[in-house]
């Protein structure tokens, strides 16, 4: 009778396992589709003549003059880190076919690489770190004479192109507050900038995407993925010098609350290890780029002019870093600032406790002595004969512990002076034979024989 009972027990634990997999198999595709749908691709085709058309998702390379050009934008995970693999088989499914493994890891790897891969050349510079951080930064390309394959960590702007249209820079604003308004300028109908507005524009330094010149050669091509990727990091280290300055200003203005705030959330470590990160970065593209011009100058297809180009942005690198390294000074001599004004915290603190403690500690010592449970206490009406030397004999023995501890606490001193005695002793020793050996060699003092005469 109990073996039916086991066997369905056995059935139902493995109805459990299977549907539990299921679910698991589920969950997993349908978290691989939600991350299929967050990859946006974009593809365009140029007739070299300064026109562009958005073309199908076919990775097909054009004839002639025009040539094609694939990007991939990998989405930016909202929390945790995203594996490089997720990264890979999200690559694997959109470029795959034509593409090859070996082109797909040459493209999602980590780290700096220029190199032909396959008759293309493939260049990256991802940084390693963290793929939810803003100062995270990963772009690779697959150039090829007639297309280009792009592959970046979530949006890089004006890296597209867009129809032409009104810009915002170039518009006639009028001011948010009225009382900035020149009587001339009423009733003009200029368009109204927010203040919010304007902040997000100080951030950057480049126009929007239907102001890009539309390039008419590969080269061209690639010079605007680099230079677009220059623009991305510049900003990004502008939005930083511009938060450094206000969390500046807020230190000058705030008072302890503020400063302990500051040290609580660890604000200047954390921009300290930002800017570590954006020092990799640029660290990649300077090893990058360099050889990206140096490959790309034995190419019949790219211009010279753009070989110039190349190096005018290798040099803007250069100087990205000195600012990058300008501003981690700063932050290194605000977080010495805020170091010191705590210690300097603390140090009150201490001098506090110490005025307490001379206060108190005369007390604690008369209270402990007159408290003693001996006998011949002064001042307590003790008569007894037999215990009158009780209180005598505790000072002597504490007297004698204070002289021990004394010694031992100077018995260093003590003994350095000694070494330093015995040694002065024994230099004067010896500089006082070496005098005499001296004298004898060089003046051959001789002692008078017989009366007073010397021997001839």
């Amino acid at each position: 009778m109990e073996l039916p009972v086991e066997e369905a027990c056995l059935e139902t634990e493995d109805l459990e396992q299977g549907s539990s997999s299921e679910t698991l198999i589920k969950e997993t595709v349908l978290s691989h589709t939600v991350l299929f749908s967050d990859v946006k691709r974009k593809a365009y085709r140029f007739d070299g003549m300064g026109n562009y058309f958005t073309k199908e998702w076919d990775l097909t390379d054009c004839t002639g003059r025009e040539f094609s050009w694939y990007h991939v934008e990998l989405p930016k995970p909202q929390g945790g880190n995203q594996k490089l693999a997720l990264s890979a088989q999200l690559l694997i499914g959109v470029l795959c076919p034509p593409l090859k493994l070996q082109d797909i890891l040459s493209l999602v790897s980590n780290g700096p690489f220029c190199a032909h891969v396959d008759g293309a050349l493939v260049f990256r510079v991802n940084s390693p770190g963290p793929a939810a951080s803003k100062f995270t930064l990963r772009l690779a390309a697959r150039v090829t004479e007639n297309s280009v394959i792009t592959v970046s960590l979530g949006r890089v702007p004006r890296l597209g192109f867009s129809p032409t249209g009104q810009s915002l820079l170039s518009v006639i604003p009028s001011v948010e507050n009225p009382n900035f308004v020149r009587d001339d300028e009423l009733g003009t109908g200029g368009i109204l900038i927010e203040e919010h507005v304007l902040e997000f524009l100080l951030t950057r330094n480049h126009s929007e995407e239907a102001d890009n010149p539309v390039p008419r050669t590969i080269s061209d091509l690639l010079v605007h993925i680099i230079d677009t990727y220059m623009d991305h990091l510049q900003d990004i280290v502008t939005e930083l010098e511009m938060e450094l300055d206000t969390v500046e200003l807020d230190l000058d203005k705030g008072g302890f609350a503020m400063k302990k705030e500051m040290l609580d959330n660890r604000r200047f470590p954390k921009m300290h290890l930002n800017l570590q990160r954006l020092l990799q970065v640029v660290a990649h593209g300077e090893q990058v780029f360099p050889r990206v011009k140096e490959k790309c100058a034995t190419k019949g297809w790219f211009a010279s002019e753009d070989i110039v180009s190349l190096e005018e942005l290798i040099g803007r690198l250069r100087r990205l870093k000195e600012n990058i390294g300008f501003i981690d000074n700063r932050v290194t001599a605000i977080q010495a600032g805020l170091d010191s004004w705590q210690s300097e915290q603390i140090n009150r603190k201490l001098y506090y406790l110490s005025i307490l403690s001379v206060i108190f500690l005369p007390l604690s010592i008369i209270t402990g002595i007159f408290g003693m449970n001996v006998g011949g206490v002064p001042w307590t009406g003790q008569t007894d004969p037999a215990l009158k030397d009780g209180f005598h004999n505790v000072l002597f023995i504490s007297a004698v512990m204070v002289v021990l501890l004394l010694l031992f606490f100077a018995f260093p001193n003590i003994y350095t002076r000694i070494s330093a005695w015995r040694q002065r002793r024994s230099l004067r020793r010896i500089r006082s034979v070496n005098r005499k050996s001296f004298l004898r060699k060089n003046f051959h003092v001789h002692t008078p024989q017989g009366n007073g005469y010397d021997r001839l």
